[in-house]
């Protein structure tokens, strides 16, 4: 199918959007079917060194309440997120002869985004609509609950939180809902986003101290604004409510105000274009000693067109860090500090201990980069790239194509970093896929309707819904890569045919599991 001029107007964006996204599942599903097999290839770093400092003790399980220390009850395993298993049964020796047990089918068209978690030997996964519990051995149903709603334009729903015998997940039509762990029986819901901007509840929440946290997407929606949540994980009542972009007249407001002192002084927008943006659509992070949130915002709108939206566009691609008991801002880390590629803050950062005693925030957003930061003066210690990066310095402007790296796919997307403690290593899986972009003029902009997709491209390919997606090459690829974590230097990489969109997974076996899009499972020591 050619890559079509859109028609100006709200409706075939809407259109366009929908039927591009089923094109797209359905090329997927028939390019599956005779997909070329997994390659990989591994190099070290001879400017690599080893540190002389002791590798530290694995990280502190700070889980979910009532969860033993073989359970992964939140998103990233604990609410600090670095995804480190110390389960070491499966280690490098044995690791060759794991098979399939069993499987279990959603019985849903849509791709599997979920992180599944696991509490009590009960599996716990859910799609769009459903949520289940598995009998890990067998697959086998414990209990299965389906939601009745509207399907939205992207199908997905990245995973549950448990605690105190509950679960918690979002919804795409803005609700977030809670269920008995042991029966799914419906426990309470409660509706944090506006539908009819396009926002959605994708994320998975995390749990601490009693309080479910959450937040909406919708960044690429007309009028669609990042809200941050926390809410009793008791009754569903809102604690506490945070803008991630400035309070416009007749936004919705749900809950109390965290302090804060964003106002629109950093959005110079045209007339007819609505502050938009900030979503946050993958998980939270914790620092429990603290009692700090850590937020993942989304990228600010329209993208591709930054003359519309000049200025710094808070808090879009920023971590922001906020009281967890209040909602009050405390403060903010920019990564993109002028976003015209649409390089969200994908994922949540995650925070760890050292082996040469820093304490650290490091995060991989969608621009190709790996953070650090150190967190005792909040100063960034390196950014380093992790994928291929190329041609990001040049405008666009309607009636131009420019073809940059990464693409709006492309880095790091909804799987953290993960931290491997025993030799300070700190992992990141990456899409290696560029974008080629041409946006639209400030006419058609204007003309899109509240709540409608707004993505600001001028052009739509069905089998590439954000531009035409190439490498040099004319394939995509993937990327992990084994960073230390004090230096920021890599010791090892290794590349993959097909992007790495999975989670990451560092065992005290010294085992590393991954997959990528190819469907493909591995395991590296």
């Amino acid at each position: 199918i050619a890559t079509a001029a859109i028609p100006t107007g709200a409706l075939a964006d809407d259109i366009t959007v929908k039927a591009s996204i089923m094109v797209a599942l359905m090329r997927n599903f028939f390019l599956s079917l005779d997909a070329p097999e997994g390659t990989t290839t591994t190099e070290s770093n001879p400017a690599y060194k080893e540190p002389a400092a002791a590798p530290p003790s694995p990280p502190a399980n700070v889980q979910a309440p009532g969860a033993s220390a073989g359970d992964w009850p939140s998103y990233n395993r604990t609410i600090t997120s670095e995804r480190f298993s110390p389960l070491s049964q499966i280690n490098t020796k044995n690791v060759g002869g794991l098979k399939v047990l069993c499987t279990y089918d959603t019985g849903e068209f849509a791709s599997f985004e979920s992180g599944l978690i696991m509490v009590n030997n009960a599996l716990i996964g859910s799609t769009e609509f459903q949520t289940f519990s598995l009998n890990p051995a067998t697959c086998a149903e414990n209990w299965r609950t389906i939601e009745n709603y509207p399907a939205f334009i992207v199908p997905v729903n990245r995973g549950v939180a448990y605690a105190d015998g509950m679960l918690f997940r979002g919804t795409e039509d803005g609700r977030v809902l809670a269920y008995d762990f042991n029966t799914g029986r419906h426990m309470w819901e409660t509706t944090i986003a506006e539908a009819s901007h396009g926002e959605s509840v994708p994320a998975a929440p995390i749990v601490w101290n009693g309080l479910v946290f959450v937040g909406n997407a919708g960044s690429d929606w007309k009028g669609g604004k990042g809200h941050v949540f926390a809410l009793d994980a008791k009754t569903g009542k809102i604690v506490w409510e945070f803008f991630l972009v400035p309070k416009s007249d007749g936004d919705a407001v749900r809950g109390p105000l965290g302090a804060s002192p964003l106002n629109a002084s950093t959005w110079k927008n045209d007339p007819g274009i609505p502050i938009t943006g900030g979503g946050t659509w993958t998980s939270y992070t914790l620092d429990p000693q603290t009692g700090l949130l850590y937020v993942p915002g989304g990228n600010p709108a329209p993208d591709f067109v930054i003359g519309v939206r000049e200025g710094e566009n808070l808090y879009t691609d920023s971590v922001v860090v906020l009281d967890a008991k209040t909602g009050d801002y405390k403060r903010h880390f920019k990564l993109v500090l002028k976003d015209w590629h649409d390089w969200d803050v994908s994922n949540p950062p995650i925070l760890i201990q050292t082996a040469g005693g820093k304490q650290l925030m490091v995060v991989a957003p969608k621009d190709g980069y790996l953070y650090g930061f150190d967190l005792t003066n909040n100063s960034q210690l390196y950014k380093v790239p992790v994928t291929q990066i190329e041609n990001v310095a040049e405008a666009f402007e309607p009636g131009k194509s420019v073809h940059f790296c990464p693409g709006a796919v492309g880095g790091e997307e909804w799987n953290s970093p993960a931290y491997y403690p025993p030799t300070n290593l700190v992992f990141t899986g990456e899409v290696d896929w560029c974008d080629t972009a041409m946006p639209k003029d400030l006419n058609q902009l204007r003309s899109v309707s509240i709540g409608e997709p707004w993505m600001g491209m001028a052009t739509w390919d069905p089998f590439n819904m954000f531009g035409k997606m190439s490498r040099a090459d004319g394939y995509w690829a993937g990327w992990l890569y084994a960073t230390d974590a004090d230096s920021g230097v890599w010791k090892w990489r290794l590349k993959s045919n097909y992007p790495i969109v999975s989670g990451l997974t560092p065992t005290a076996g010294g085992v590393v599991f991954f997959g990528d899009v190819g469907g493909n499972f591995y395991a590296l020591d």
